[in-house]
């Protein structure tokens, strides 16, 4: 059985630094794999991604220590089953407000009868073509189930979602719960930052990983201060943008007048 070493270090207590990947692309997955971030988000929610983009990204990085983690684009139990037969074995689940829905999306990832996954592993990559001995009964003890906290609903019902056994972390959405908040664009706001820090106390206070994304270096370290365990520091769309820009806007603005250097 492949473990979960990702699931193991939140368990350990150990940080774990992650990058959202965010361009569905195969090439990008791997060459982000080789840079030493402990994870890397296979992002279903707000990137093109599908089913087989993500099967040929979880290939793509297989052979480096960076774990993947998937976020579907919705916690619906069919297309959990379809992402746990490709190989995930970490989900993150967007909008997550009771601790039923919590409790749901866990029961998705478990075989009866401690949950409702169809069993079906047999011709899937999961339990590499059933080449994993005992997969039907090993599997669920590797499944990591993070859940998505990002409404005030869902800060209202913490407590009893970060309870809910099966539940290995609660992530933040800062973008948006503080649009929830009625700080749209506004992720620094204090009274946000105030609702985040208090929302990492009370998973921590459940024995569950606190995890967020932050693309603010400051931001980011903060939050590991406060005691969150998986923390995304960046977006890989965001990075290049920024650097492409950086790099045509130094060479534009030495052009106008510069007289050309001289190399000989």
């Amino acid at each position: 059985m492949i473990k979960n070493t990702f699931k193991q270090a939140l368990k350990d207590g150990k940080p774990q630094i992650g990058l959202w990947a965010s361009f569905a692309d195969p090439y990008i997955a791997e060459a982000l794999a080789t840079t030493g971030f402990d994870w890397l988000l296979l992002d279903g929610e707000h990137a093109p991604n599908d089913l087989r983009s993500v099967l040929g990204q979880l290939q793509a990085v297989a052979p480096y220590p960076t774990h993947p983690i998937v976020r579907p684009p919705i916690g619906d139990v069919v297309l959990i089953k379809q992402y746990l037969e490709i190989g995930a074995q970490t989900l993150l689940i967007p909008m997550v407000d009771t601790a039923e829905q919590a409790a749901r999306m866990v029961a998705a990832t478990r075989y009866p009868p401690r949950g409702v996954r169809g069993v079906g592993s047999a011709g899937a990559r999961s339990s590499r073509w059933s080449d994993v001995p005992h997969y039907l009964h090993c599997a669920d003890d590797e499944m990591c189930v993070l859940v998505q906290v990002e409404t005030m609903t869902g800060l209202a019902n913490l407590a009893g979602i970060a309870a809910v056994d099966g539940v290995d972390g609660v992530f933040f959405g800062p973008a948006d719960l503080s649009a929830s908040m009625g700080f749209l664009g506004q992720p620094a706001h204090p009274e946000v930052v105030a609702a985040l820090t208090q929302g990492i106390t009370t998973v921590r206070a459940a024995g569950k990983a606190p995890g967020i994304l932050m693309t603010d270096n400051a931001a980011s370290q903060y939050y590991l201060d406060q005691g969150a365990l998986f923390v995304a520091v960046g977006v890989d769309a965001m990075m290049l943008v920024q650097a492409a820009k950086a790099l045509a806007a130094t060479f534009k603005r030495g052009a106008a007048g510069a007289a050309p250097a001289s190399y000989a």
